[in-house]
């Protein structure tokens, strides 16, 4: 059996959305900009986004005065960046919380836009 039967869902990982999430970074959408959104991923880690004069970093660690943190499982996180599940369905259904400038959080959507073939892009490894 070729490995092309093999649900590629079961690829997707952390390690791999955050490799790729910077290629879906809109730029023009950070002008004047300064913000640190902290991702807690209830069953994995914790890493931010730093979004500054229209840069994105990713960074694997605690940050420790985030403006906005979003607090989720890793399968929500994947759902969330594979469009399974919208950031406010993910809310009302208690799968994500938020503390601090929760305002931001609606942001995340201009600034890290899903672009045709990002499934296939995910999914791969």
């Amino acid at each position: 059996m070729s490995q092309s039967h093999i649900n590629p869902q079961n690829k997707v990982s952390i390690e791999n959305i955050l490799e790729k999430l910077p290629t879906r970074f809109q730029s023009a959408e950070a002008i004047d900009m300064d913000v640190i959104f902290q991702f807690q991923l209830n069953d994995a880690f914790a890493f931010y986004i730093k979004i500054y004069q229209c840069q994105c970093e990713i960074v694997k660690q605690q940050h420790d005065d985030p403006n906005i943190t979003l607090l989720m499982s890793q399968s929500t996180f994947i759902a969330l960046m594979s469009g399974e599940i919208d950031g406010m369905n993910a809310f009302l259904k208690g799968q994500l919380k938020a503390h601090g400038n929760v305002l931001l959080a609606a942001s995340l959507s201009k600034l890290f836009k899903k672009q045709p073939g990002d499934d296939q892009k995910l999914n791969t490894v």
